[in-house]
């Protein structure tokens, strides 16, 4: 399984000299497997150079997970070449907002005089699911598991399982304010033993001071996430637009080495073009030597 990352910003696009190693697009990831359709978590700006790498003569096939309807997390969705040519499918899953089921929400931030064109008149076939609360389901050969993730508005959280390999995705996360230390059930048992979570990391504790409540969570917070669930790997995620690749560089050196102290194997700042290759852990080679006698047979 192939995670690789279109846009890793959070609230709005970026551009500049001083943001060019990490990238500035905002939320788009996408998860691949021979023999099975494309996964996409979320639909930000990053969609549109998703779509400039697929083939230009071939439909797309996909599924998009998106974690809530801001702007940021599905603005690309119009921009998609594979889109805009018949041919293509996207099915889109996400969450109700205030007994608004998606599609129709969805209709209701993409349609005039917000946006030119609806969903429905871009060419390629589009459908649209609601999700509920905590559920699983089978998309793309994958056990999907959505649950709620504490933020502004109502908001899932993702976690895909395919053929032994596990990843989370935890967009935008409130951080507690009374009890820095706590992490939501909910949120813990989606990200249990992944081998990679991507995780909301928009803040230095400095910052958070004056953005509290705006929904988001610290790199400091992202790491203990990490650690509490047990994860093997953890990809910071949803940079602030004011973090410039220095910041980042340096937000992502000291949350290595906490990763290191709490146990986790590796901690990475994520930025365009970053591509995770996970694969099943193999049987212990030493399990066949300890049983000479079924691993001789075994070979004849």
């Amino acid at each position: 399984m192939d995670v690789t990352f279109y846009g890793v910003r959070g609230s709005t696009p970026c551009a500049g000299d001083s943001t060019a190693r990490y990238g500035g697009n905002t939320a788009c990831v996408v998860v691949t497997e021979p023999g099975h359709d494309t996964i996409l978590l979320d639909l930000g700006t990053g969609l549109r150079y998703f779509g400039r790498s697929c083939p230009p003569d071939e439909p797309l096939r996909a599924h998009a997970l998106v974690t809530h309807l801001h702007w940021d997390h599905v603005q690309g969705l119009p921009f998609c070449p594979p889109l805009l040519r018949s041919g293509s499918t996207l099915s889109v899953y996400g969450p109700a907002h205030d007994g608004v089921a998606f599609a129709e929400a969805f209709d209701r931030l993409m349609r005039p005089p917000f946006f030119p064109v609806r969903a429905h008149d871009l060419q390629s076939e589009i459908r649209f699911t609601t999700l509920c609360g905590r559920s699983s389901r089978q998309i793309a050969g994958a056990e999907v598991t959505a649950a709620h993730v504490p933020h502004t508005d109502t908001t899932l959280g993702y976690r895909i399982e395919r053929n032994g390999v596990s990843v989370a995705y935890v967009s935008d996360h409130q951080q507690p304010l009374d009890d820095p230390q706590h992490v939501e059930p909910a949120v813990l048992e989606l990200c249990r033993d992944v081998d990679l979570l991507i995780h909301d990391a928009q803040y230095t504790e400095a910052e958070f001071v004056g953005k509290s409540h705006w929904g988001h969570c610290t790199v400091e917070y992202a790491v203990h996430v990490a650690a509490e669930a047990g994860a093997r790997r953890l990809a910071l995620f949803h940079h602030d637009p004011e973090h410039d690749d220095e910041v980042l560089d340096l937000l992502g050196l000291a949350a290595a080495e906490e990763g290191r102290r709490r146990g986790i194997s590796e901690v990475v700042c994520a930025y365009e073009g970053l591509r995770v290759s996970l694969e099943a852990p193999r049987a212990p080679a030493a399990a066949a030597s300890a049983r000479p006698a079924t691993a001789a047979a075994a070979r004849a």
